[in-house]
């Protein structure tokens, strides 16, 4: 999916209010009943703890996805999808072919860092 035109302005109060971190996938699990594919998705956040979320990354095999380092907004609110709690919101971009490619740091860094 492609952005035509950009989104309103806002200002840097609005984007310093999200808390987005670096995170570790811990457990990935098949999540049949999501209206899209998905998969539910455990992140390890550090001193944030495990929170789960719902994810349309089933571009990704379940064994490529477990240990790697995702960006994530911790922030938001969480999201019933198809009857379970969608807790954190992992990043991602779409490539050419329609899959989500998903957002995390070039090199290792600590498990809950903030971004900024």
């Amino acid at each position: 999916m492609t952005e035509t035109s950009p989104k309103p302005d806002v200002t840097y109060d609005v984007f310093a209010s999200l808390d987005i971190r670096i995170g570790r996938v811990v457990e990935v699990e098949p999540f049949p009943k999501a209206r899209n594919p998905s998969y539910k998705i455990a992140v390890d956040l550090g001193a944030l703890g495990i929170r789960w979320s719902s994810a349309q990354v089933t571009g990704y095999a379940i064994e490529e996805l477990v240990g790697t380092q995702v960006v994530c907004v911790v922030n938001f609110p969480p999201r019933n999808i198809a009857g379970f709690q969608s807790q954190v919101l992992i990043l991602g971009v779409g490539d050419e072919a329609g899959r989500v490619i998903l957002l995390g740091p070039r090199s290792p860094v600590p498990t809950g860092n903030p971004v900024y």
